[in-house]
């Protein structure tokens, strides 16, 4: 008797969020950006500690020769990131990343040119730092694209391991947000409980995007492109309804 031949499909392929960082280079010194990673990964090991990262070269004068991106290559994995791609660039870029050997990543450029928004006058929190470029898969569906539109809503709590996304809303959340979890919209946040994870606004590069918070004391908060990480809550900060926007290039943290 023939064996029976198996139908079944071999894979499944989805384009969909992914977590990736971005490590933007801005001089071509292999071992200084050693030394830098691995001061982050050190300060916030559950946050970068074998963090898929890609690099972005669309800031220096020249582009590299080919060894001088394999040494930035190799110094992003003896940090203990996992390079995965070159952000877009140029036709250049695209060249270099193809001898590579590496993939072009295209969706970063909108989180690199973050507009610049206004906000009222506050004590900063510590000058912010370039935000991961977001996203593993979200677990609830989100509008096609287009202007921004009405908000979306989440009631109840973000479990450890989950995520929300809003594309191109604001997102409302009626519960707490769990260490571990993490909260994104291309507009503003808001959660009427606690936030222990992560919230990041304006994620495709809207610098006027606000996040507002009932009880502070979160692991991360990031709008367009900057993020500040959370080893400790700042006393003043500690379980209080916050507000944070972005004043240039500093992310501003008040009490509401």
């Amino acid at each position: 008797m023939n064996a029976k031949m198996d139908t079944t499909d071999a894979c499944d392929l989805r384009f969909g969020q992914v977590g990736i960082a971005c490590v933007r280079v801005r001089r071509v010194d292999a071992a200084a950006l050693c030394d830098e990673l691995e001061r982050r990964v050190r300060a916030a090991p559950q946050m970068f500690a074998r963090a898929a990262v890609v690099l972005d070269l669309s800031h220096l004068l020249n582009l590299p020769d080919d060894g001088a991106v394999d040494a930035l290559l190799e110094a992003v994995r003896s940090a203990g990131m996992l390079p995965v791609g070159l952000a877009y660039g140029t036709s250049e870029t695209e060249a270099l990343a193809k001898r590579m050997g590496l993939p072009l990543i295209a969706k970063f450029r909108a989180a690199y040119e973050p507009a610049q928004g206004s906000a009222p006058a506050a004590e900063p929190a510590t000058r912010a730092e370039p935000a991961p470029a977001v996203q593993r898969e979200p677990i609830l569906s989100a509008p096609p694209p287009g202007s921004m539109q009405g908000a979306q809503h989440h009631a109840g709590s973000v479990r450890s391991g989950q995520q929300i996304y809003a594309r191109e809303r604001d997102l409302i959340v009626t519960g707490a947000v769990a260490n571990g979890a993490e909260v994104i919209a291309d507009g503003n946040i808001h959660i009427y409980g606690g936030l222990r994870g992560r919230a990041m606004a304006g994620a495709q590069g809207d610098g006027k995007a606000r996040i507002f918070v009932s009880d502070f004391r979160a692991e991360l908060v990031a709008i367009a492109g900057q993020y500040r990480v959370f080893e400790q809550i700042p006393d003043d900060l500690e379980g209080q309804s916050v507000q944070c926007w972005l004043e240039g290039d500093k992310l501003l943290i008040a009490k509401l």
